[in-house]
């Protein structure tokens, strides 16, 4: 049994897929969340935008531990067995503005296998003529798959951006759609 981390260091874990999750240790808030992937297989992006978007956090250091048990394993592994709906009530914090900080609550509102668009995000945020503001919020977002950007498309049809590329977008989507009916 590995020691336990510092309480002032950010637990990294890594839930035995390419998905990593920055989580407080007081209060097991996950603060930031994403993918390796080919390009970036040691989430360095993640790291880096952590510190860009909120240095305070980033400054306490970081503690890299294996998730094995705890709320966060369990309802990763259930999302990875199908049942998309749960990651839906884990605690997440990341630092916004008002309007950002609604788009967020939006974004997880969004039901797995139904995606929007970044225009039918703004109105349901509140401010319909904010779209590119809501695409920032989804651009910005800290907490990626447990606070959904991906369920968020362009007005065309087209999937727009995505931090950790558009393929894996994609195959989110795609999965989301396929198991949406079974988790609800």
């Amino acid at each position: 049994m590995s020691p336990a981390p510092p309480l002032d260091r950010v637990v990294v874990t890594i839930a035995g897929t390419p998905f990593h999750a920055l989580i407080t240790p007081e209060d097991g808030t996950i603060r930031a969340a994403g993918f390796a992937t080919e390009h970036d297989p040691e989430a360095s992006e993640l790291f880096e935008r952590l510190r860009r978007l909120d240095p305070g956090l980033a400054s306490r250091g970081v503690a890299i531990t294996p998730l094995n048990g705890g709320p966060v394993h369990e309802a990763l592994l259930a999302y990875g067995a199908g049942e998309v709906s749960a990651i839906d009530a884990l605690p997440v914090s990341q630092p916004a503005s008002p309007f950002r900080d609604e788009v967020w609550r939006t974004l997880r509102a969004v039901e797995p296998g139904s995606p929007v668009t970044y225009t039918e995000l703004a109105a349901l945020a509140g401010r319909p003529a904010a779209v590119r503001a809501a695409a920032s919020g989804c651009a910005n977002n800290l907490v990626a798959l447990v606070v959904p950007c991906h369920r968020i498309v362009r007005s065309d049809g087209g999937l727009g951006g995505y931090l950790f590329g558009v393929e894996l977008k994609r195959r989110l989507l795609e999965f989301e759609a396929a198991h949406a009916t079974a988790s609800r």
